[in-house]
C-alpha cells in the first residue's frame, strides 16, 4: 500500500521504517495535513497523520477525491479529525489507542517534581555558580491530595505513582474504576469537591465537548490557594487566560503544562529565530513559577515503538482487506 506520512519527524522515521519492513511504501513529508495540503496525497491510498494535523470536513473530503481511502493516526486523541465526515465519506480512520501511559504519567511526575523542588531555578543559579538556596523550598509529595481528574489509562498509572508517594488520591471521571479504589485507596467526588481539597490537580482527559475548557474560572476560585496544575492531557482543556489570571493572583501556585491551546503551528517546530506572536504563550513563559515542554510527554524509546508498531499494524489490516479494532468510525458508528 502505498502511504504518505504527514508531519513527519526525523525522530520518529526511524522507528517506523523498522515497524514497516518494507511492506508498505512509505513516503514522509514534513508538511502538515491541511486542505491545502491534501493534493500533496494523490496518487496514495493511505496517508498517516499525527496530531497536529488538520483532518477537517473539508480535508477529508478533498482527500477522498484524490483517491485516499484510509487514515491512520500516530497519536491517541482524535479530536482534529471529523469523524462525521470520513464516516460519510466511508474513509477509515485508526488511531494508536495506547501507546504507553507510563511516558505520560512519568513526565507528568517530572513536571510536578521539578515545579514544587524549584529545580529550573537551582540549577540556573548552579550554572552561574551561585549556590544560595532561598525561595528554593517546596513541600514532601508524602500526605499531600492529588486531584486526579481522567482516571482512563494514564490516568490510572498516575495513580499507582502517586499512591507510591504517599499521596492521598481524589479522582474524577465519568466512569469509576473499582480497582483503583480497592488497589490504591482512590476516592472519587466532584469536580468541585476535588478542585476544593486538592493540593496537586493532575489533566487526564481527552479533549471533547464535555472537557472543553474545563478548567476556568469558576473552576479555579474553587481550588486550594497555591495549588500545583499539571496538563499532559489536551491544550484546551484549560482556559488559558483564566489560568494565567490564577497565576497573577497566587491562587495557582505553579503550573506545568506539556500542551498549549493555541499550540497548532508553534509546536514541533524551531521557532528560535522568530518568536511566535501568541501573547499567552509569551506570559506564560514569562512566570517563573510555570514549566512548559513542547508536547513530548509521549516521547520516550517505548512509545515511539509502540505508535509505529500499531500504525503499520492498522495499515496491514487494511491491506489485507480486515478492519482494525483501532478504527474509529466502527467505535463512533452513531456520530
Amino acid at each position: 500500500m502505498k502511504v504518505l506520512v504527514y508531519s513527519s519527524k526525523d525522530f520518529e522515521i526511524p522507528y517506523l521504517e523498522k515497524a514497516n519492513n518494507k511492506k508498505h511504501e512509505l513516503t514522509f513529508i514534513k508538511d502538515a495535513l491541511s486542505s491545502q495540503t491534501a493534493m500533496k496525497a494523490i496518487g496514495y491510498e493511505a496517508i498517516s497523520i499525527f496530531s497536529a494535523d488538520e483532518a477537517c470536513f473539508i480535508t477529508i473530503e478533498k482527500l477522498k477525491d484524490f483517491g485516499v481511502k484510509y487514515i491512520t493516526l500516530r497519536s491517541a486523541g482524535y479530536d482534529n479529525v471529523n469523524l462525521r465526515a470520513a464516516s460519510r465519506l466511508n474513509v477509515s480512520v485508526a488511531n494508536v489507542p495506547a501507546y504507553s501511559p507510563y511516558a505520560i504519567a512519568e513526565h507528568t511526575v517530572a513536571l510536578l517534581l521539578a515545579l514544587n523542588r524549584k529545580l529550573v531555578e537551582s540549577n540556573l543559579r548552579v550554572s552561574h555558580y551561585n549556590f544560595n538556596l532561598n525561595n528554593l523550598v517546596g513541600y514532601d509529595l508524602n500526605e499531600k491530595t492529588v486531584g486526579i481528574i481522567g482516571t482512563g489509562k494514564i490516568g490510572s498509572v498516575m495513580c499507582k505513582i502517586m499512591n507510591g508517594f504517599g499521596c492521598k488520591l481524589l479522582g474524577y471521571d465519568i466512569e469509576e474504576n473499582k480497582d483503583l479504589v480497592k488497589s490504591y485507596d482512590l476516592h472519587y467526588s466532584s469536580l468541585q469537591e476535588l478542585c476544593s481539597q486538592s493540593d496537586i490537580i493532575l489533566l487526564h482527559v481527552p479533549l471533547n465537548k464535555d472537557t472543553h475548557q474545563l478548567i476556568n474560572e469558576d473552576i479555579i476560585s474553587e481550588m486550594k490557594d497555591g495549588v500545583i496544575i499539571i496538563n499532559t492531557a489536551r491544550g484546551s482543556v484549560i482556559n488559558t487566560e483564566h489560568i494565567i489570571e490564577g497565576l497573577r493572583n497566587g491562587k495557582i501556585g505553579a503550573l506545568g503544562i506539556d500542551v498549549f491551546e493555541n499550540e497548532k503551528g508553534v509546536f514541533f517546530k524551531d521557532n528560535s529565530q522568530e518568536i511566535p506572536n501568541d501573547d499567552f504563550l509569551i506570559q506564560l513563559n514569562a512566570f517563573p513559577n510555570v514549566l512548559i515542554t513542547g508536547h513530548h510527554a509521549f516521547l520516550t524509546q517505548e512509545a515511539l515503538t509502540n505508535i509505529a508498531e500499531t500504525t503499520i499494524y492498522n495499515l496491514d489490516c487494511w491491506s489485507s482487506g480486515r478492519e482494525t479494532e483501532n478504527e474509529l468510525i466502527l467505535k463512533h458508528a452513531t456520530l
